[in-house]
Formats: C-alpha cells, sequence, structure tokens
C-alpha cells in the first residue's frame, strides 16, 4: 500500500479506524449484507469486490474499526459521537457531515446558516484528537441533473448551497486534515450507487471506501 507513514503504524500495536458522521459512512442498514464503507476499509469483502483483493489497511498492519458515525446525524450531532472519547494508541478519523443539514435546511439558505455549519465543523475538527484526519464532502444524488430534483425547491439554489457546504468542508480540512472528494468522485458514477434515492447502495459504499482508501493511501505523498 503506497504512502502509508509509519506514525500510524506502531510496532504491531492495533491502529483504531474511528468514522464520524452520517450514513454515507453509516450505511450497512442500506445493504442486504449490513457492509459499511469503514469495515470495507479494514478488510475487504473479495466475494463481493475482488477488485480490491489485497488492498485493504489489514493488509499493511493491525486495525480495529472504531464506528461511531450514526444515520441522520446533523453537525450538531458530531459532539455527541465524540462524546467520552480518549485516544491512547495510534489512530486514524474520517468524518462525513453536511447531507442530512442541507436536507433539514440549509438547501433553501439564504442567510448564515452554512457559515455556522462550517465554524461547528471547524470547532470540531479543531478539537478532534485523531489525526490524520479525513473529511469528505457532501455528493449530489441527482448526478447533477436538475430533472432529478427530489427537494421541491428551486435546483439552482439547491446546487448553489450544495457547492457552498463543500466549500466550508473543504476550508476545514485544508487546515485540520485533508478533503476527500466523494461530490466529484460520485458525478462520474450511475445511479446504482444509491438507493432510496440519496443513500449509497452497496456499490455506494464501495465507492466510498475507494475515495478514502485512495486518501489514505496518498497520505505521504
Amino acid at each position: 500500500m503506497r504512502g502509508m507513514p509509519d506514525r500510524i503504524l506502531s510496532d504491531g500495536e492495533t491502529t483504531l479506524l474511528y468514522t464520524f458522521g452520517d450514513s454515507i459512512l453509516d450505511c450497512g442498514s442500506y445493504n442486504a449484507h449490513g457492509i459499511t464503507p469503514g469495515a470495507l476499509l479494514i478488510k475487504n469483502d473479495d466475494r463481493l469486490f475482488p477488485e480490491f483483493r489485497g488492498r485493504d489497511l489489514s493488509a499493511r498492519g493491525r486495525f480495529r474499526l472504531e464506528h461511531r458515525a450514526v444515520d441522520g446525524s446533523r453537525i450538531v450531532d458530531l459532539f455527541d459521537q465524540v462524546r467520552g472519547l480518549s485516544v491512547h494508541r495510534p489512530s486514524i478519523a474520517l468524518v462525513t457531515m453536511g447531507g442530512n443539514d442541507l436536507l433539514g435546511g440549509l438547501a433553501m439558505d439564504r442567510g448564515p446558516e452554512i457559515y455556522a455549519f462550517g465554524l461547528a465543523l471547524e470547532r470540531f475538527a479543531r478539537d478532534l484528537p485523531i489525526r490524520p484526519l479525513f473529511l469528505g464532502n457532501v455528493y449530489d444524488p441527482t448526478m447533477g441533473d436538475d430533472s432529478r430534483n427530489f427537494l421541491g425547491i428551486d435546483p439552482a439554489l439547491a446546487r448553489g448551497n450544495l457547492r457552498r457546504v463543500n466549500e466550508a468542508i473543504a476550508r476545514v480540512a485544508s487546515r485540520h486534515g485533508r478533503l476527500v472528494d466523494l461530490h466529484a468522485h460520485f458525478l462520474t458514477g450511475d445511479l446504482s450507487w444509491f438507493t432510496m434515492t440519496i443513500e449509497p447502495s452497496l456499490r455506494g459504499a464501495s465507492e466510498i471506501r475507494r475515495c478514502f482508501l485512495d486518501a489514505i493511501e496518498n497520505l505521504g505523498s
């Protein structure tokens, strides 16, 4: 596995992979196998995804998943997910956030709400005692096609606010970690990557894994 620095692999000690956020990382209930991106990062399912045979974190050392992401979470819920967190060994953190905030009102924002979202994410990332930190942005389940608008609001407004949320995430990532561009990658896919309109399907979970794995592998570059 290229690029992974030794600082997250410590003399055979188990490295923890923390997942925080929403259904982008907590999507096991949306596929028949209960698979999440974090679980695939630790150990690939070679039967379902032979392309990734031998390309997982377990191929490099001892890793354990600490799954804290919760389907449906918004930015305020991130702080509950780190309650009682104490980190005493090499660790990696993955965070996805913003989709439910958009669905819950930010898609219609014409004021300061997206700015407040960015401030809250900044505070979370700044205070999180885990590095390296990877922040995934928000994908577009319409695949850029306004005819698939499911929100019932002006698609230009919604798409503009999606862009603003992703810009806020990118700013936080530039200061505290690395951005994982789920938005760009999912625009190269198709509707089989989604289920229930917006949730990651089994294929979607693997594609999310792909994006985070690429970022982790390239950490040393």
